[in-house]
């Protein structure tokens, strides 16, 4: 009897791309569960020239996409049932530290979106200046720093849920919000309603399910030199 990860592997091999027909294109077929879910809610992954696994988190890569629910256990199951092997019908290489890179990669989407959404004037940081935009109705997205206290943090926690349709995300570091405004340090930030707060609520969304609790750095981001500044 074929177990679920099996299943999965067997049922994604028959069609292209991880899909069976479906209604939606936006929907795939996780390798470990078998369950259909949101692309959003999936990480890809093809195969390199190389023979290596390779993340495709922007799904931009040629080749045949392999998807996986966005959490470490997950990927987890995938090596060690050698669902990778099986969805590409041969043996490949399946990097040590792909995990790591995965989240790596994840962390760097998520500042990437929140330094475009800052010079679109959709993103402001420092704790009067989120009060406002989510006083105005016009948030979307709530982040606060990993590292942050939890005072600072349940204020504007209470106040997001108190005027519904704020997206919380606790999952990046004060430094990783902080180069995203070329700061030193960045505690309280959001993201106004839009295509870019809604990108970053997703990859945050991934990103979570690689990070325990979310309160590592991203081992994916360079280091880089600050501008002088702090959250106010």
């Amino acid at each position: 009897m074929l177990s679920a990860t099996d299943e999965a592997v067997e049922n994604d091999l028959s069609s292209p791309d991880g899909e069976e027909e479906e209604q939606h294109a936006s929907v795939r077929r996780c390798l470990v569960s078998g369950d259909r879910k949101p692309k959003e809610a999936l990480v890809r992954f093809v195969i390199g020239p190389d023979n290596r696994v390779v993340p495709d988190v922007a799904e931009k890569l040629p080749g045949r996409g392999m998807w996986l629910s966005a959490d470490a256990r997950s990927f987890k199951t995938a090596v060690e049932k050698k669902a990778f092997h099986r969805a590409a019908r041969r043996a490949v290489d399946v990097p040590d530290g792909l995990a790591v890179q995965v989240e790596g990669l994840l962390a760097r989407r998520c500042v990437d979106a929140l330094s475009l959404a800052r010079r679109a004037g959709e993103a402001v940081c420092g704790f009067e200046k989120v009060k406002a935009l989510l006083k105005s109705g016009q948030g979307a997205v709530l982040l606060t720093a990993s590292d942050a206290s939890a005072d600072g943090r349940e204020k504007l926690a209470a106040l997001a849920s108190a005027l519904g349709g704020v997206r919380p995300v606790g999952v990046l570091a004060s430094d990783e919000l902080a180069r995203a405004f070329g700061r030193d340090r960045v505690v309280h930030a959001a993201v106004a309603k839009g295509g870019l707060g809604e990108r970053l609520a997703q990859d945050a969304a991934r990103l979570e399910g690689f990070r325990d609790g979310g309160g590592m750095a991203g081992p994916g981001l360079d280091s880089q030199d600050s501008s002088a500044g702090k959250d106010d």
